[in-house]
């Protein structure tokens, strides 16, 4: 029963995994910049996830305090969009 319960708490990261993927997907066989920014949108998914769950329901995405993981989550997508704009074909 609790390994059941604590395969269940994992549907975050498993979901946060599954759109980091397709965004590397996107990069490696269509556009870079596009894969990036969808990578970029997975780790913003993830803060908003982090943000929007109790600690139990985030599962692994519970790293250290509450703030600590949105506020790094969210400034790193922010930082991964901005370099996918301003870096060159």
């Amino acid at each position: 029963m609790a390994g059941e319960a604590q395969r269940r708490s994992q549907w975050p990261l498993a979901l946060t995994l599954l759109v980091a993927l397709a965004g590397l997907v996107v990069l490696w066989f269509y556009n870079w910049r596009n894969g990036v920014f969808v990578f970029a949108g997975a780790v913003g998914l993830a803060g908003l996830l982090r943000a929007t769950l109790s600690d139990t329901a985030a599962g692994l995405l519970h790293v250290r305090s509450r703030m600590f993981d949105i506020i790094f989550l969210l400034l790193t997508a922010t930082a991964i969009a901005v370099l996918a704009i301003i870096v060159p074909n």
